[in-house]
Order: C-alpha cells, then sequence, then structure tokens
C-alpha cells in the first residue's frame, strides 16, 4: 500500500510503503505496550499500595470467577434435569415390564438376569448438593441400567413375538358351534361295532350343515372323501402339526389352498362312518393323535360361535 504525503512546507510529496510486515509489527508493539501497561499498573498498585491499581485488577478477577462459577452452576443445573428425567425414564421401564410380566406370565430379566447386591439402612437426606463429578456417575450408571432394561424388553417382545406365531400356527380355536361334546379323546365303546376302541378326537354334535372353520392357520393337505371319515379336510399348520375335520356335508376349500385362522371350511353334516349328525376333530402331531383338548384350551380366546361347548375333559 502506498500513501502519499503532500505538505505546503515540502517542496516535494513524499511516498510512504505500507507493507504487511509493517502492519504485523504495528499490532504487535500495540500489544506488548497493553500488556506492559496492565503490568505497570499492578506492580505500582502492589508497590505504593495504590487503590485504584488493586481494585481494578480484584473487579477483573472476580468478574471471571462469576463466569466460571455461572458456567459450572448451569453445568450442574443441567445435568440434575437429566438425571431426574433419566430416573423417570426408569420407572417407566420398570412399570412396563412388570405390567407386560403379569400379563403375559414372562418372568422380566433385571440387571442382565444378574441379582443386585443387598443394600439398605435409614434415610438420612444429605444437605450437601452433589457434585458434577458425582452427578456424572450417577448418569453413567443410570444409563447402564436404562439400557439393561431396554435390553430385558427387547427379550420380551420376543419370547411375546415367539408365542404369538406359535399360537397362531396351533389349532386353538374351536371349529364349530356345538351343543355339546358326543365323545371325547381316549378310549371308548364304540358306538356302531359295540367294542372297545380308541377315539382318536373330540365329536362336536351339532345339526347338519353348521359353519365349520379353521381351528388354526395353514395349508389344505386333504380336501376329500375318506370311507371311514366321510367328507374330511385335514390342515397343515407347519411344524409338524396338522388338524381333521371328518363327516362333512360340504367342502369349501380345495387341496394347496392357504387358510387362515378362523377362515370358513365347509359344512357340519353326516357322511362317512357314523351315528348322525357332528363334526369329528382331530390333532395330530407327526401323525401321532394328540387329545385336542390341550390345545382348545390354550387360546386366550375361543372363537366367537364356542360359548356353548361345556368344558373339555377327558
Amino acid at each position: 500500500m502506498h500513501i502519499i504525503l503532500v505538505s505546503n512546507r515540502l517542496a516535494t510529496a513524499k511516498t510512504l510503503h505500507i507493507t504487511p510486515r509493517l502492519i504485523g509489527a504495528v499490532v504487535a508493539t500495540f500489544i506488548v505496550l497493553a500488556f506492559a501497561t496492565s503490568f505497570l499498573f499492578s506492580w505500582v498498585g502492589l508497590r505504593f499500595n495504590m487503590p485504584f491499581a488493586s481494585e481494578l485488577v480484584a473487579a477483573v478477577q472476580q468478574m471471571q470467577n462469576r463466569k466460571a462459577e455461572g458456567y459450572i452452576r448451569d453445568n450442574v443445573k443441567s445435568m440434575a434435569i437429566k438425571l431426574g428425567e433419566m430416573q423417570a425414564q426408569l420407572m417407566r421401564l420398570d412399570l412396563l415390564g412388570e405390567r407386560i410380566s403379569k400379563q403375559t406370565g414372562i418372568i422380566l430379566q433385571k440387571n442382565g438376569g444378574k441379582s443386585s447386591d443387598g443394600q439398605g439402612g435409614p434415610l438420612i437426606p444429605s444437605t450437601r448438593p452433589l457434585s458434577v463429578n458425582e452427578l456424572q456417575r450417577e448418569i453413567d450408571r443410570l444409563s447402564e441400567v436404562v439400557e439393561q432394561r431396554n435390553d430385558s424388553l427387547t427379550a420380551l417382545e420376543s419370547q411375546l413375538m415367539e408365542r404369538r406365531i406359535k399360537t397362531t400356527l396351533l389349532p386353538t380355536i374351536v371349529p364349530v358351534n356345538a351343543n355339546h361334546i358326543g365323545s371325547t379323546f381316549g378310549y371308548r365303546l364304540d358306538p356302531i361295532a359295540g367294542v372297545g376302541a380308541m377315539h382318536e378326537g373330540i365329536d362336536f354334535v351339532t345339526e347338519s350343515g353348521s359353519k365349520v372353520i379353521a381351528s388354526a392357520g395353514g395349508v389344505v393337505m386333504t380336501a376329500e372323501y375318506h370311507p371311514q371319515y366321510g367328507n374330511m379336510i385335514e390342515i397343515d399348520h407347519g411344524n409338524d402339526f396338522s388338524s381333521r375335520y371328518a363327516h362333512l356335508s360340504k367342502v369349501d376349500v380345495k387341496l394347496g389352498q392357504i387358510v387362515k385362522r378362523e377362515q370358513h371350511l365347509g359344512l357340519s353334516g353326516n357322511s362317512g362312518r357314523t351315528t348322525g349328525p357332528h363334526l369329528h376333530f382331530e390333532v395330530r402331531f407327526k401323525g401321532i393323535p394328540q387329545n385336542p383338548a390341550r390345545f382348545l384350551g390354550m387360546g386366550t380366546q375361543l372363537a366367537h360361535n364356542s360359548k356353548a361347548v361345556p368344558k373339555l375333559t377327558r
């Protein structure tokens, strides 16, 4: 930068060259003078006991202390608020876990499955506020506990999902609106031959033409006439479980069809080897007959059309 100086006293104009190095030197000189002046005031105040200089230094220090105290106070306040929010969140998680555990019967693990050590004693409130380090330690501890509660609830959700899937695929819905039970599962006196024989299902006594529904979802693996069972439907529910619906008067599903839980299958009747209208219902595991009452009793809610069915006992 060039600065031209013009004066009446000078015969010619003079040019002043301003370079970055010159600007830096001026700024450095100004800073050194400022520090020197401050040091001079401090030394003079201490050396000659001049009150205005010492009071100026004390005022600056006091201002800095107030700023530091305000910063610490704000940090402690925000940390205390965060601590209270985490405690409230932990309390809500505990209440939610206990409520779900009671409703489902699933034991909720806490503290990562480890039992906490016994602690106790009288409550003596402290008048001393928590320090920043103590607050930080408590926040870290609560963060770890909240993470453990989240893990426990996630595991509980997985168990509930697994239970729901199993319940959906198991035949737990009464398949027909029945007046009463004709024969239960087990050995009985055969109503036609009059000899002891094994009855592999449950006979729901109902009028011919009553609606028959799927006890669980699955794939239709049989939909045909059988000499013993009459018009029969067999559904594969997966996991080696299947169910049979026999003596139907009408079949409304086809082989290979996917059916949903409580979906209409057909109408009850009197086809096959039977003495009267009823629905013969079986549950099989790996082809072996099981007592259907065990599975029908597992359902949390029976089908709306099964209220007339009495308690199933052998």
